[in-house]
């Protein structure tokens, strides 16, 4: 595979802010700042105060809870109130944020309200502010979270609009101090939490950067670019192909995706190797993330409005990165490799057609029946690479299918698998890192939609369980490996301002992957070395056709 220099291909990332965290302990009202945040539960505003609420309702003479009470502010989830203080505290403002009952508190509750939190300074144009920790079992999730919100928070995309000065460059909180709770000890555990959350949040928001950028912007030599941007930051090795390149490994399907388009694709291999000889000859976990840069539908055009949000079609390719810039500095003790294959789907004179026969890599011909059914044919290719590594185990995102969103909507990803335990091991590292998730079938009783008179199969069947149909059809290319489909289509957007979210790109799918992989890490390190090094047996489904898939 051929080799690119790797040069920035976007602007200084301005608007993705840098806060500079400290921890303070003691009465929150006196730790300064031009806003004090008060996270509070339902029944918190009773007689019996938490120590910083108690601490301000004095210094303001018992008019804060009033003043809350004429907001209508009652400790709900996603409520929130900010009062002036009028200089009887050193903070300008007090902002109070819901948690709702205290039986249903997540750390993903802490996370929405600490983003609406950063949210709120912003608006405010605070420089710095003080954060009073909400008491909790786990000190050290409270603060990940809460670190976590406060920069996805802040995140916003508008390099491209015109604006005067001051607007373009409004004031911005650059300085939190986190108000330890009653009973918690500043420490080594405290402090990694504090930089894990910082790390995950950076890097979710240089995936929504990503997705943001324009078409025109991110094509697949720039992805691939990225690709090399996040292996040279954190040390990891990147290998890009071009269309030669694919064309060796006999990838038909992801060729004739690409071949519409005047931008070439791009074959992007990230690799994560353990410096430990014993830990880089375990199996390794493969990452695979659609990359359409852009989707027109093929000759199978879609209507115009279809097309506005197509340049996120890349989506789960910008969860793979963002997860490997934080795996590559977790270092967990097995290898971690990024599988991708970028392209754009493009309607010209030379784009595939439907009703043409297509040969994958695998050796499986597949007769196109939907042009706009090309993810999974590029995935198909790519999960084929990827077996071919002998992983022990694939996780895919992909922004697959719009039926997957009439199904669960835009806040839940799709799960697919029929290997219980990673299955599961993925949800409970979705649950552990605040995103949801919803396990769906994979049924042989659909089967019969992606059967082809003349051919091993079709691309697309009928309009029916249409996301259970496109899990079918990539579970073709896996074989036994165990594998996990995430179909992205809905959550990888945020239709509204909600919490930490912004209308546009998430970045789901980061903190996940970045979990999966700590979880794992974790056994890894409980596991007998005999266990953890023991070596997968080659996948039934992932013998290649012509040509060897050259490893990076």
């Amino acid at each position: 595979m051929g080799r690119y220099s790797p040069r920035r291909f976007l602007p200084p990332q301005e608007h993705i802010l840098t806060m500079n965290f400290s921890f303070a302990s003691g009465d929150a009202v006196r730790a300064g700042g031009a806003l004090l945040v008060i996270p509070l539960f339902d029944g918190d505003l009773g007689d019996t105060l938490p120590s910083a609420l108690a601490s301000a309702e004095k210094a303001l003479e018992g008019k804060l809870r009033t003043a809350a009470a004429q907001e209508g502010f009652k400790a709900k989830a996603d409520q929130s109130v900010s009062i002036h203080t009028l200089g009887r505290l050193e903070s300008d403002r007090v902002l109070l944020l819901g948690l709702g009952p205290r039986a249903k508190f997540t750390p993903e509750v802490l996370r929405l309200a600490a983003g609406r939190a950063a949210k709120a300074a912003q608006k405010l144009k605070v420089a710095d502010f003080t954060f009073a920790l909400p008491s909790t079992e786990q000190p050290e999730w409270a603060v990940r979270a809460t670190v976590e919100g406060l920069l996805l928070g802040t995140y916003r995309f508008d390099r491209y609009k015109s604006a005067s000065k001051e607007e373009k460059s409004p004031p911005r909180a650059t300085s939190v101090r986190l108000v330890l709770p009653e009973g918690a000890q500043k420490g080594p555990a405290l402090e990694q939490a504090l930089e894990l959350g910082r790390r995950v949040a950076e890097a979710t928001n240089w995936a929504r950067d990503l997705v943001n950028e324009p078409a025109n912007v991110v094509n697949p030599e720039r992805l691939a670019q990225a690709a090399q941007e996040v292996a040279k930051e954190v040390g990891l090795k990147a290998t890009i192909g071009g269309q030669r390149d694919i064309e060796r490994l006999d990838m038909g399907m992801f060729l004739a995706v690409a071949r519409g388009s005047v931008n070439e694709p791009r074959l992007i291999h990230v690799v994560y190797t353990p410096k430990n000889p014993k830990d880089a000859k375990r199996p390794p976990l493969a990452l695979v993330g659609k990359a359409i840069t852009f989707d027109s539908g093929g000759l199978s055009l879609k209507p115009s409005d279809s097309m506005v949000d197509m340049k996120t079609d890349m989506a789960g390719s910008a969860a793979v990165l963002g997860a490997m810039k934080v795996i590559g500095a977790l270092k967990p003790p097995f290898p971690v490799h990024a599988f991708i294959g970028a392209c754009e789907n493009m309607p010209s004179g030379d784009a595939y057609r439907p009703g043409d026969i297509l040969t994958s890599r695998l050796g499986k011909t597949v007769e196109v029946t939907n042009t706009d059914a090309e993810g999974r044919l590029v995935l198909g290719d790519i999960l084929t690479w990827a077996c071919e590594h002998k992983p022990s185990a694939i996780i895919d995102l992909a922004t697959l299918t719009g039926a997957c969103v009439v199904a669960l909507g835009n806040y839940i990803v799709g799960a697919f698998g029929e290997h219980d335990a990673t299955v599961e091991a993925v949800l409970e590292a979705a649950r552990s890192a605040g995103e949801e998730f919803w396990r769906m079938p994979v049924t042989d009783l659909q089967k019969d939609a992606l059967r082809s008179e003349v051919a091993d199969m079709k691309n697309s069947g009928e309009r029916w369980g249409g996301a259970i149909n496109a899990a079918l059809f990539l579970r073709e290319f896996v074989g036994t490996t165990p594998w996990v489909h995430l179909d992205i289509a809905g959550p990888s957007q945020s239709p509204k301002e909600r919490g930490y979210f912004n209308k546009g790109a998430t970045g789901v799918g980061v903190r996940s992957l970045v979990e999966y992989v700590r979880q794992r890490t974790a056994e890894a390190a409980n596991a007998p070395e005999e266990e953890a090094a023991a070596p997968v047996k080659p996948s039934k489904g992932a013998k290649a056709g012509k040509g060897k898939a050259p490893r990076a």
